[in-house]
């Protein structure tokens, strides 16, 4: 049940902001807190809502249920922005990029655009009330040695939603900027709307807004308390408010999530952490620093100039290391890894090669299994919802995924395909103790190698081409006959229908490989586990699609 929407309706303090995924309609203006009208907070009584973590997901959630009218008690074990949190690092670039992301790419890139104007919207009206500027329009470039499916896919959905972008030569860049070294680069995409955002500030301001509107921030490590029933009455926390009730409760929780919930979430969410560096500009020199360089893309590597005024330095942000825990990880890396930041900048940033590195961030991301955020109930807490899953870049849609959350536990936001989107089950994956042998498994959790899809291209090729076309398999059509279905109900398909002049005739491994191919033709990611040829392991994994608009 959610918070009572009759109740909700007559004290809704502001209207729906028509937030839309899979079109490009803008939202209406984001609401923002009246400094002459603020509501009063509310009496000391169980609150309509908790929401437990003070980071993007849940400083939002928290926010714009304030502002719909909940009265809203936000939980924070360390604060908003602190160190270990996932928006803890000084920086977080906003983009609209996301060709990679497979059968999300049209979703996310629509709420991304969307975001940047709500950051820029919020920074003009909140940051110039609290003094402070969290959104810095850069620009973005991306950079590859030669055209790929990201560039081309984020491309193709760029003109498709409308969103400005360039297609620039490496020479005029070269001309541009030339402290850029572009060796072995033939492709230069520029997205003129993508921008930075102060992360850790960012966390405050929004909690300090949250607050100012009625809102009550609380200091405590929380932990689930009694229930009744399938509904949870209250939460435990080591903070002076000690236990804590309410109607509703959203775990915002990041990388926390596999330690509050290792059943459920523990299989669902990893947590590896990612290393960033800022190396210092050269004394008079302000070719590294905001507005005179973009925000960079290159293969494995992405990074922004240095933003005024106090100039924590030139980032450059490289892959990070295996999941530990976020209470007690070390964020101090070691110091190979600057080593390779380095190694970048002489690559790159010639001229920087050389400068004294001023500060290193390491921060947990919580990456789902199905690649997408998830917002859903607790399967055994009707009450319980859960909103994570960032995979490294929740923080940037913090502003759009924040009402959209809010509106989810309100009961208005009521488009069953976004729900699905965003469930449990799409992030089905096998547990460790019991493997693929009993466990169901949803084909977005990396079912299949990239070497297997390629083979499977190959024999695809080779045995399908002469009547079939990769877009007979693809798209709408594998939507409409696959989904939901199994894996080996798509390679028992494939082994009794193919070739066309003698079905079966192929080895079982060949068709396993076909399926594979399939799957990436689809927008399925590839994993680290090949695809097996056992019937009973193919049975088990769920074919999970998901059309936009």
């Amino acid at each position: 049940m959610s918070l009572d929407r009759r109740g909700f309706l007559k004290r809704m303090v502001v209207a729906p902001t028509g937030l839309m995924l899979g079109s490009t309609v803008p939202a209406s203006n984001l609401p923002l807190v009246n400094p002459e009208q603020r509501p009063t907070r509310a009496p000391d009584r169980a609150a309509d809502g908790i929401v437990v973590g003070a980071g993007a997901f849940g400083g939002w959630t928290a926010y714009y249920l304030r502002r719909f009218g909940a009265s809203v008690k936000l939980v924070d074990a360390y604060g908003p922005g602190n160190s270990r949190s996932t928006s803890g690092d000084e920086t977080r670039g906003v983009r609209s990029s996301y060709g990679d992301k497979g059968i999300w790419a049209e979703p996310w890139m629509t709420w991304a655009n969307e975001a940047i104007d709500r950051w820029a919207r919020f920074d003009e009206e909140r940051g110039r009330e609290l003094k402070v500027r969290l959104f810095f329009k850069t620009g973005d470039m991306i950079f590859r040695p030669a055209p790929d499916p990201f560039t081309s896919r984020t491309q193709e959905f760029w003109k498709k939603l409308g969103i400005p972008f360039e297609v620039l030569t490496v020479e005029d860049v070269a001309r541009e900027y030339p402290i850029l070294d572009l060796a072995n680069i033939t492709v230069a995409l520029r997205e003129p709307r993508a921008g930075v955002v102060r992360a850790r500030r960012a966390c405050e301001v929004v909690a300090e807004a949250f607050r100012q509107a009625g809102g009550e921030l609380l200091m405590g490590y929380a932990e689930l308390g009694a229930r009744d029933g399938n509904r949870l009455q209250n939460i435990r926390t080591t903070g002076p408010a000690a236990t804590l009730a309410a109607k509703t409760f959203v775990f915002a929780l990041g990388p926390w999530f596999p330690k509050a919930f290792p059943a459920l979430m523990g299989p669902r969410i990893r947590t590896p952490l990612g290393h960033v560096h800022y190396f210092g500009t050269p004394p008079g020199d302000d070719r590294f620093t905001f507005p005179n360089l973009p925000s960079y893309n290159f293969p494995g590597v992405t990074g922004w100039p240095a933003l005024g005024p106090d100039n924590r330095g030139f980032r450059v942000r490289m892959r990070g290391d295996t999941p530990t825990d976020p209470d007690t990880s070390q964020r101090a890396f070691e110091r190979k890894n600057d080593k390779l930041a380095r190694r970048f900048l002489n690559a790159r940033f010639p001229p920087l090669g050389d400068s004294p590195l001023l500060e290193t961030r390491a921060c947990h991301y919580d990456f789902s299994a199905s690649r997408n955020f998830i917002i859903d109930r607790h399967p055994e807490l009707e009450n319980v919802w859960l909103a994570g899953g960032g995979s490294a870049e929740g923080f940037k849609f913090g502003p759009v995924l924040g009402e959209y959350i809010a509106k989810r536990v309100l009961d208005l936001e009521t488009d069953d395909r976004l729900a699905d989107a965003f469930s449990l089950k799409m992030s089905e994956t096998a547990t460790a103790e019991n493997g693929l042998d009993t466990a169901a498994v949803s084909s977005l959790t990396g079912v299949y190698t990239q070497a297997q899809a390629s083979k499977g291209a190959e024999t695809y090729r080779r045995h399908c081409g002469s009547c079939h076309t990769p877009a007979a398999h693809s798209g709408e059509a594998f939507q409409s006959a696959w989904d939901g279905r199994t894996a080996f109900e798509l390679f028992d398909y494939l082994r009794t229908t193919m070739p066309d002049d003698r079905p079966g005739r192929l080895s079982r491994g060949q068709y396993t490989d076909v399926v594979a191919y399939l799957l990436q033709q689809n927008g399925m990611p590839a994993g680290q586990r090949r695809l097996s040829t056992d019937p009973a392991r193919l049975e088990r994994i769920r074919i999970a699609t998901w059309r936009a608009r």
